[in-house]
């Protein structure tokens, strides 16, 4: 089994990051799989971003995946845009996608909001994605819902260039946990938990203290029943709870629910807090103790050891496509003079 999985540095990670993600993650590399867990910075700028934060959000998410029990040893963990074949792969891919297969992206569409002037770079992402994947011979993807139909673009464009190319690629297959795959949003329980919701109570940071953690979760949108129990589409607010308790906790959701069947949403609320904070205290305390210099020697390893893996990949595809191999650079070349461009 070959893992491929990333998550944006668009915003200090949050509690469904870790629930829906990184922790899968970690469960993965203890099982065996060879994984390759990116921070995908180019991902993150297909959207208005501030560039004084990004790198430092880059390193917040490559501290957050060592602090949450990935192994650099282990597995790869590395920065996207420090591995050009990424960007290579996706120009290559995107001569093969169409654009009505585009038009139909859900995320794009809800991200665009039938603007005419959004960034091209937001409406190829899928694009990017499936490079992203496909450079690793990748098997399985960990994605939640709303990521699954990228996953299937991914397949699509893998099988496109395989009928027409020769047989290339990988076709991946998603990982999708029962729970947890959606960790949904405090203040609004209908929509996912996000690191760039404007609402700072909507979420719960990994690095958010205890007190602040109990206080969000005490505001929590729950519903007038009075009754724990798992019932997402009537009782989403409550059910999300009951997910983030059972994750944190590791007690089955029916356990809970015979737990506190009379018990008021107050102290149920509290017990919610009390576990999510003792599942991120140990998460905190290795963040802590990560000094900068100890992630960017990470990184810069797990760059050497990614752009192996995907150089080799990149050349295969690149001498199906037609493209003419580069040869090295010979004594003098730099004193050749520049021929006229063609462009």
């Amino acid at each position: 089994m070959i893992i491929f999985s990333g998550v944006q540095p668009s915003g200090e990670l949050t509690l469904g990051n870790y629930l829906g993600a990184i922790r899968q993650f970690v469960d993965l590399q203890n099982r065996g799989a060879a994984a390759y867990y990116s921070v995908v910075d180019l991902h993150a700028t297909t959207v208005e971003h501030d560039p004084r934060r990004l790198a430092e959000y880059t390193r917040m998410v490559a501290k957050l995946y060592v602090a949450s029990g990935i192994d650099p040893e282990r597995s790869v963990i590395f920065v996207q845009s420090h591995v050009p074949a990424h960007s290579e792969l996706a120009w290559i891919l995107m001569c093969l996608a169409r654009t009505g297969e585009l038009n139909r992206m859900t995320q794009f569409k809800e991200k665009g909001r039938g603007s005419e002037s959004v960034a091209v770079g937001l409406y190829t992402y899928p694009v990017l994605m499936a490079a992203d994947i496909l450079l690793y011979r990748t098997t399985h993807v960990p994605v939640g819902e709303d990521q699954k139909q990228h996953l299937e673009l991914t397949r699509d464009l893998a099988e496109r260039f395989n009928r027409t190319y020769g047989e290339t690629f990988v076709l991946p297959e998603p990982l999708i946990p029962d729970v947890g795959a959606r960790i949904m949003a405090l203040d609004d329980p209908t929509k996912k938990m996000s690191k760039s919701n404007p609402n700072p109570n909507s979420r719960i940071g990994l690095l958010d203290p205890p007190e602040l953690i109990e206080r969000k979760i005490m505001r929590a949108v729950t519903d007038s029943e009075g009754t724990v129990r798992y019932a997402p589409e009537e009782k989403p607010g409550i059910s999300n709870l009951l997910a983030i308790l059972s994750l944190s906790s590791g007690i089955p959701i029916a356990e809970l629910e015979r737990r506190y069947a009379g018990v008021g949403y107050g102290a149920f609320k509290r017990d919610v807090a009390q576990a999510v904070v003792e599942a991120l205290r140990p998460i905190q305390a290795a963040y802590a103790a990560l000094s900068d210099d100890a992630i960017e020697r990470v990184l810069a390893d797990g760059a050497e050891r990614a752009r192996a893996v995907a150089e080799a990949t990149l050349a295969e595809v690149k001498a199906r496509f037609g493209y003419l191999p580069s040869t090295k650079a010979t004594k003098g070349a730099g004193k050749t003079r520049p021929t006229e461009s063609g462009f």
